[in-house]
């Protein structure tokens, strides 16, 4: 399957709309703290040296603006834009859901003023908007190549064999760390902070544009382990989501060891209680799988499940040497294609490859007919 023309146009104005709602607040936190250090140590964590004004961000928003980014280039270049539309709308609507009842909270009154609510109330039905767009605009805006123009379109990679064996085990780990994290929580937060925790409330600090710290890892981790199996089944969308969820975990991590880093509790570490060790722990894990997946699924091009070269193309070409339908053996003349010594209609004589398909000799990693760019993620 191939996205049109006008989705992936359609897609990359709707990515373009929610950066600049997240660009927006972002530099917004900017102004009104004054000091990028600050503002980065609020993301990251730190409970020393709070801003004396409450951003509206947290450090999801960051990582959420380099998904649009990437989103909109893929959304216009590469071979798995409708994978990845669909895949960034979702994790718009998961993660911009909460502030439609955490905004108008009563008790986020006297924490923002009255206008700034009203904005961010907006802005975030206009994300829920366009992250309902974009799941529909890369769901129904695929069809099948039909014509010899649609033959410039890549069709959809997937991840290879050990791509999708790491990525199954770096993020199901990750996310089943995560899950149990989670069901930990049921036995240690108390009873008035415990329902904040996962939909907001006054026993919590947060920004206008944040998620709830249990409700967005509960999320991250559900993605992670349905990542995880996709991946080893090697589905065309574990790349994209599973790119995404890595980069939200790498963040995560990073922030973490920040953090452990920071307070010197590596320096104590034999003395720390077990649950404090596995908390430092689970910091390093996560930035490690982040990373790992990322580097992984990252890559294009790769075997698909019957053993078939993808190439710039995608699933469905076949390998050099080997016949693929609707394409001639090597020294074999094919339907519709002139002979060696042969001219024929509109194709140049022997000595000359035809235009836009390579010459004989090359391996699996040459592009296949016809020559187009490789598609950018």
């Amino acid at each position: 399957m191939i996205l049109t023309r006008g989705a992936r146009i359609t897609g990359a104005v709707l990515c373009a709309v929610l950066a600049a709602v997240v660009a927006g607040w972002i530099v917004r936190d900017l102004r009104a703290v004054g000091d990028v250090s600050v503002l980065l140590r609020y993301w990251a964590g730190y409970t020393d040296g709070w801003p004396k004004e409450l951003p509206a961000t947290l450090q999801a928003d960051p990582v959420l603006l380099v998904v649009y980014v990437l989103a909109l280039i893929a959304a216009l270049r590469s071979s798995v834009a409708a994978s990845t539309l669909v895949a960034t709308g979702l994790i718009t609507l998961v993660l911009r859901l909460p502030g439609v009842w955490i905004i108008g909270s009563s008790w986020m009154d006297g924490r923002f003023d009255d206008e700034l609510r009203t904005r961010a109330l907006i802005g975030t039905f206009v994300a829920l908007a366009a992250g309902l767009a974009l799941v529909v605009t890369g769901a129904a805006g695929r069809r099948q190549p039909v014509d010899s123009y649609d033959s410039h379109e890549p069709l959809p990679t997937r991840p290879g064999r050990g791509a999708g064996v790491t990525a199954f085990l770096v993020l199901g780990t990750s996310g089943a760390v995560l899950i149990a994290w989670e069901i930990r929580q049921l036995f240690t937060l108390p009873d008035s902070v415990y329902p904040a925790w996962y939909i907001g409330g006054k026993a919590l600090t947060l920004g206008l544009t944040a998620t709830p710290p249990g409700w967005s890892s509960i999320a991250l981790g559900t993605v992670c382990l349905v990542v995880a199996w996709t991946a080893l089944l090697r589905a065309v969308h574990a790349r994209p989501l599973g790119m995404i969820a890595a980069g939200f975990l790498l963040v995560s991590g990073a922030c973490g060891i920040a953090r452990v880093l920071h307070n010197g509790w590596l320096e104590d570490f034999g003395g720390a209680p077990v649950e404090q060790q596995l908390s430092m722990g689970t910091s390093f894990l996560l930035a490690f799988a982040g990373a790992a997946a990322l580097l992984v699924l990252a890559r294009r091009g790769l075997d698909s499940p019957d053993g078939q070269n993808e190439g710039y193309g995608g699933y469905g070409y076949p390998q050099s040497g080997a016949a693929g339908y609707g394409y001639p053996q090597a020294g074999a003349p094919g339907y519709g294609y002139p002979q060696a010594g042969a001219p024929g209609y509109g194709y140049p004589q022997t000595g000359t490859p035809p235009y836009g398909y390579p010459q004989s000799g090359g391996g699996p990693g040459s592009p296949p007919p016809p020559a187009s760019p490789p598609p950018g993620w």
